[in-house]
């Protein structure tokens, strides 16, 4: 039988072409019970399931992510806008990364940014992260065809019969190697992410006493 990787490919590069993000002005600017926030999720992200009856977020799932200081806890069992933005960060990054270098990820940022009165919040960094995201899709389209492209050029002198499926092992692993080096490069950040943020944090009091100085003399 012959696989039409072809035909795959183009409608893998479709399928991306697609993706988009929530955006927050679609979330409601009112609290949410937890069966509200469930019925939310499975219809904004539908579109990111693999198989049909897969869940995107259940009520145990919501409660761990509380439990295991990924998520602030709800308000009188009611959920806010921001989160429900934390929530779509972690459907996102439980893909691929462990709950504990995702606390480690998102609890500098909810501590300093969620539910704060300030201009600059989780909604302001969810949007900046998703546009940037969505920017580097054409990016991405352009590296799977060279991906696709060095695929089809090995395994040239087995017997055709093999070809085709031996070329899409080798897409597979291509496609594959390139999550790996990329999840290695992930956790080495997070592994290192603590000591980063302390270290940013020491520099800016350092300016910030800089400046008193400066203005008393």
């Amino acid at each position: 039988m012959t696989i039409d990787t072809k035909d795959m490919l183009n409608s893998i590069l479709s399928s991306i072409s697609r993706i988009d993000y929530v955006r927050p002005d679609d979330i409601p600017n009112i609290d949410l019970y937890m069966d509200q926030v469930t019925t939310f999720m499975e219809k904004e992200l539908a579109s990111s399931k693999r198989h049909e009856d897969d869940k995107i977020l259940t009520k145990t799932m919501i409660n761990n992510y509380a439990k295991n200081n990924l998520l602030p806890p709800p308000v009188k069992k009611k959920y806010s806008k921001e989160h429900l933005l934390v929530m779509i960060f972690i459907y996102y990054f439980k893909n691929f990364l462990s709950i504990k270098d995702i606390e480690t990820m998102l609890t500098p940022i909810t501590d300093k940014y969620f539910d704060t009165d300030k201009d600059f919040d989780i909604t302001s960094i969810y949007k900046e992260v998703c546009e940037l995201e969505k920017s580097r899709i054409p990016e991405f389209e352009k590296e799977i065809i060279r991906s696709y492209n060095t695929s089809k050029k090995s395994f040239v002198e087995v017997p055709e019969d093999d070809r085709d499926s031996l070329q899409l092992f080798a897409f597979i692993c291509n496609l594959s190697f390139d999550i790996y080096v990329k999840k290695q490069i992930v956790e080495k950040l997070l592994d290192n992410f603590p000591d980063l943020l302390h270290s940013e944090k020491k520099n800016s009091n350092k300016k910030d006493s800089n400046k008193d100085t400066k203005k008393k003399k």
